[in-house]
């Protein structure tokens, strides 16, 4: 499994000489990108094997009062994209995580996915090009954890240990 980080820029590179095979393509984008304001849909005509993508402002958790959001409420569909993640790698997907700058969501995301299926998601942390957002890492790792929960997943040789 290959969890990579990209910016809106690079994808933009990947959509002109191609995804490469066997990829599910998470993407973030910004909300206020959905009032029309500066949003450039892309055509993914080269594409990746899945997508998921979702608006998600790129906030902390100091920040979520102001946006009328509490830890519940940010991010609802971190279950969503638990499973996407979980059906991609069992398929043997590789996943590519991009979010507008590749440093932020798109970080925390990728930490989130080596953290759970490789127990190394502080090599996200520790790269000095990323500043992981820590509400998409924690929310996305206790919802891959439900997922398995939920589904009664004993074992996976995805996974290193037993869940």
């Amino acid at each position: 499994m290959k969890v990579t980080i990209h910016s809106w820029e690079s994808i933009k590179e990947l959509l002109e000489s191609g995804f490469p095979e066997n990829t599910a393509l998470i993407r973030f984008y910004d909300t206020e990108l959905l009032l029309g304001k500066k949003f450039n849909f892309l055509l993914f005509h080269n594409m990746p094997n899945r997508i998921f993508q979702l608006p998600l402002m790129d906030i902390d958790m100091d920040e979520l009062k102001y946006y009328d959001f509490t830890y519940d409420t940010f991010f609802s569909e971190a279950n969503k994209l638990a499973e996407f993640i979980y059906s991609a790698i069992s398929d043997g997907l590789d996943i590519i995580c991009q979010c507008e700058y590749g440093q932020s969501r798109s970080a925390g995301c990728a930490a989130a996915i080596l953290e759970y299926f490789e127990g190394n998601g502080i090599s996200v942390f520790s790269d000095y090009r990323y500043f992981p957002n820590k509400i998409v890492y924690h929310k996305l790792l206790e919802a891959l954890e439900k997922y398995v929960k939920e589904n009664n997943i004993k074992y996976t040789n995805i996974r290193r240990q037993k869940t």
